[in-house]
């Protein structure tokens, strides 16, 4: 049963939808809750910026009709001159209405610690299963946030890979969004490199074009930090480590953990290997035989783990937000810090507003854009 989405934006006032992914893949209700976000202040790159060309700043179509790549600059494209351009530090995120609080303060967090903010440009994937012009409110409330932000919506349509999700241990892990990541080099147009990947429950500390000037020496497709130390056969089942078949699969691998929440990706050699397919057809033997548990993290590793390019742990202290169940407060990695990721169960914003903050939720409210309710009519 699907409930319409009533979305607008009016005066900067977004209606926004909280997401409630239920056991079933494909079905994501809503539930209607106004918010109404700041406008971010504009940041300006500093005097030893590369200056962007403007060549080559032209769109390109998907030919796969499980996606959408609309160039229509008054409803998803927003200062799109340079989108194809090699200068650029092309960013990737998902954007929905559910995590779009923490879309907002990633966004800001990014601008606020770059050198050149007017070089970033922004790659969002939104579900097009969002009627009643959410994808445009969605757009909306960024353009008015940032004003200034370079941009553009790609559509996602969830038939692309709804067929092939298995239900996994959280059931927020099901939504086809969540697995948009694997179709950026469908979705994104062929000009589009390199780019670096983002969940929307982090913010950086960092200037991201180093993030996005990691070497992908060796022929490597990504790169991300790895955590060797993790417990890599808990990510699958005993299914998968008695099948000889299967378990060679990281034969003559040195294969480690790593949080598909942060990645640097060469689209290029991706296209080139056809990934993506890769990864559907590890989707395709998960749906007749259960190997793993973890929705669409597990894919990832059968095809790159061992064979992706380091990236220092200070781009992804990740599990802040504790575990899959519940989400406890957790302490900092060890080191330095240039990226505070709250993956897991616990949201910084949801704990803080029911008045329960963990210790390093602090270091995230001040990139939150979100006006109190009482602010509304101000």
């Amino acid at each position: 049963m699907k409930n319409p989405l009533l979305l607008s934006l009016t005066s900067h006032v977004l209606l926004l939808t909280i997401i409630i992914t239920f056991t079933t893949t494909t079905t994501c209700l809503a539930i209607i809750i106004p918010q109404q976000f700041r406008e971010a202040p504009k940041f300006y790159n500093s005097p030893n910026c590369p200056s962007i060309s403007d060549h080559h700043a032209t769109t390109t179509t998907s030919s796969n009709n499980n996606f959408n790549n609309d160039d229509d600059d008054n409803n998803t494209t927003k200062s799109g001159k340079f989108v194809c351009s090699a200068a650029a530090v092309h960013v990737a995120m998902t954007l929905d209405s559910a995590y779009l609080r923490g879309s907002m303060a990633a966004i800001l967090s990014i601008l606020q610690h770059t050198s050149c903010p007017q070089n970033v440009f922004f790659h969002f994937v939104a579900s097009a299963a969002v009627d009643g012009g959410g994808e445009s409110a969605l757009g909306g409330a960024l353009a008015a946030s940032f004003p200034y932000l370079n941009f553009r919506i790609y559509s996602f349509r969830d038939s692309a890979v709804a067929g092939l999700i298995s239900t996994s241990i959280r059931s927020a892990l099901d939504c086809p969004l969540n697995y948009a990541r694997s179709y950026l080099a469908d979705l994104l147009p062929p000009c589009v490199r390199r780019v670096v990947y983002l969940d929307s429950d982090l913010v950086l500390v960092d200037d991201i074009a180093r993030l996005a000037a990691t070497p992908l020496g060796g022929g490597a497709v990504l790169a991300a930090p790895e955590y060797c130390n993790a417990n890599f056969t808990s990510y699958f089942t005993a299914a998968f480590w008695s099948n000889p078949s299967l378990s060679l699969t990281f034969a003559n691998r040195r294969a480690c953990y790593f949080n598909t929440g942060v990645m640097v990706i060469d689209l290029e050699r991706w296209r080139r290997g056809g990934y993506t397919a890769r990864i559907e057809d590890w989707m395709e033997l998960q749906k007749k035989m259960r190997i793993y548990e973890l929705g669409s993290l597990p894919p990832f590793l059968l095809v790159f783990a061992g064979n992706i390019a380091p990236v220092d742990h200070k781009w992804n202290q990740h599990g802040l937000g504790g575990d899959n169940f519940r989400g406890l407060c957790r302490n900092l990695h060890p080191g330095p810090v240039s990226l505070l990721h709250w993956s897991g169960k616990g949201k910084p914003w949801a704990r803080l507003d029911a008045s329960r903050p963990c210790p390093l939720d602090a270091l995230w409210a001040p990139y939150d854009l979100l006006k109190p309710p009482f602010s509304f009519d101000s």
